[in-house]
């Protein structure tokens, strides 16, 4: 296995047409205070499904400078042949996607997209909008998704009116996925696989609490990603 470090600077040979990208929050002692820290985390996907994490970074936050940075970082590795980004709705970080892969699709990250939805639904009417909103996502062609769309908003326009807004405006970006043959669908709704991962990380953390340093957590990040 190789060591965090070397393998998050390894170069990046072929193509990777798909790319997802996420952040995981942590905190980090920085002289004596304890600051939020954001490790931002990219993964590839080949056209013969392998997939593999491309790289990790910290951050301040989660904005268009430090993702701008981080793409930068990615491409002068050898990232390149991508044409298809899955990532939340972060305007800064979408707005990065746009400058650094222009001509590539952006797909809204379905779980992220559900997960805003909820924020404006009472617990009582959570499970029916989660299935009802599940059959808008998996639906199988154009014409499925969007009538399952009309009885989403039909159903809930009154007692969820804002989760009902916040899935019209996600609408579009989060079936781009439709676009793509089948067989490619699947894994790429969503950054489901990476947020899995972020709960091991998660898991180590609550062991540790706060992360002497930037180092530190890279190290143990790093360290996870590589296995």
């Amino acid at each position: 296995m190789l060591q965090a470090a070397t393998f998050n600077e390894r170069r990046l040979e072929g193509d990777y047409p798909f790319v997802l990208v996420d952040a995981l929050f942590i905190k980090s002692r920085e002289e004596e205070r304890v600051v939020p820290r954001a490790a931002l985390v990219a993964s590839g996907i080949r056209s013969d499904g392998h997939r593999e994490i491309l790289g990790v970074r910290m951050g301040d936050v989660e904005s268009f400078s430090t993702w701008e940075e981080r793409f930068r970082w990615l491409k002068g590795r050898g990232l390149k042949g991508v044409m298809f980004v899955i990532s939340d709705r972060h305007g800064g970080l979408t707005e990065a996607i746009a400058r650094h892969f222009q001509g590539a699709t952006w797909q809204c990250c379905q779980v992220h997209l559900m997960q805003n939805m909820l924020g404006h639904v009472s617990f009582r009417h959570r499970a029916e909008v989660v299935a009802a909103a599940q059959r808008v996502f998996q639906a199988a062609d154009r014409k499925e998704t969007e009538r399952s769309l009309t009885e989403f908003v039909e159903r809930f326009e009154k007692t969820a009116p804002q989760a009902v807004k916040c899935l019209e405006d996600g609408f579009e970006d989060a079936l781009a996925v439709l676009a793509l043959p089948e067989k490619y669908r699947k894994r790429l709704r969503s950054t489901n696989r990476q947020e899995r991962l972020n709960e091991e990380v998660r898991r180590r953390e609550r062991v540790i609490r706060i992360f002497p340093n930037d180092e530190s957590a890279l190290r143990l990040i790093g360290a996870l990603l590589a296995e």
